[in-house]
């Protein structure tokens, strides 16, 4: 990532005023998944913004362990959408939105569902005319981080970039690493062949082939004891190796941390001005 594009962004944080009488608008809107599901999402976007098809935007999703995704307020967002950004929050099946059985739809056997809920949202925001799949950012963190490996190794023709977080990427050695054990009441145990062959049809890192890739930066800790830093690792080592494409493969690493709880806030704010600073590089926001 160039150093002019991180420092362009962090002038641009640092030298705003608050723009206390401006209205962020958030609509709640809905998606048709591929089986039919209605899919909720949270769109969110400054007032006077221009939506004409080609706004930088950004889909966030998790998609499990009943985990539920309602609005947040974060200020280093804020900058993107004065920016003329899209913000999407989109609630995948997996998470708890609508209950048990809504969990249940994306757990398991079942965890295409998720997949296929983000690409039907992201093609969604396409077709309703806020942005265009060169200037989508697919974003996501530890079960999200497997969500964007999903995303750019099944569909990378659907986003321009995609940052992707402390992420599970292998889902066949996963059970083997630090916490990955408990998590095959979610996702299955790669040693039962019946979940061996679902867990190889989705697992990142057993489906990067050799063609174009969207640009990606991988983020991992040295000190995570809950994804083992080996997922980002050789996930990018492998992606870089069968890129075909111009677009960059890149790896952040940080010592002294873990999956993100009880960072300084000088590590936060560091952190937070790479990911944006690539995807305002990647997406051309101040272009």
């Amino acid at each position: 990532m160039p150093a002019t594009t991180a420092t362009t962004w962090l002038e641009t944080l640092n030298r705003r005023e608050p723009e206390t009488d401006a209205e962020i608008v958030v609509d709640q809107e809905f998606f048709e998944s591929t089986d039919g599901t209605e899919v909720p999402a949270f769109v969110v976007h400054h007032e006077g913004v221009e939506l004409d098809g080609d706004n930088p935007t950004v889909l966030y999703g998790y998609g499990g362990f009943r985990i539920n995704l309602t609005p947040s307020y974060d200020r280093f967002r804020m900058p993107f959408l004065e920016d003329g950004g899209v913000y999407v929050h989109a609630n995948l099946r997996g998470g708890a939105e609508y209950g048990e059985e809504w969990h249940q739809a994306g757990r398991r056997e079942n965890k295409q569902n998720v997949y296929d809920d983000f690409y039907d949202v992201a093609e969604g925001l396409i077709d309703r005319g806020y942005t265009r799949p060169e200037r989508l950012a697919a974003m996501g963190r530890s079960n999200g981080g497997l969500l964007v490996g999903a995303a750019i190794t099944q569909r990378p023709d659907l986003f321009g970039a995609a940052s992707c977080g402390v992420p599970l990427l292998d889902m066949l050695r996963f059970h083997e690493f630090l916490l990955g054990e408990s998590w095959t009441i979610e996702y299955g145990h790669p040693d039962e062949s019946e979940a061996f062959e679902y867990l190889r049809e989705y697992s990142p890192y057993h489906n990067v082939e050799s063609r174009e890739y969207p640009a990606v930066l991988f983020e991992t800790a040295a000190g995570d004891t809950r994804v083992h830093p080996s997922h980002a690792r050789k996930m990018t080592a492998r992606m870089q190796a069968n890129n075909e494409g111009d677009d960059p493969v890149l790896l952040r690493s940080e010592t002294g941390t873990g999956h993100g709880v009880g960072k300084p806030t000088s590590m936060e704010v560091a952190e937070q001005l790479d990911r944006w600073g690539f995807l305002y590089d990647q997406l051309g926001v101040l272009d």
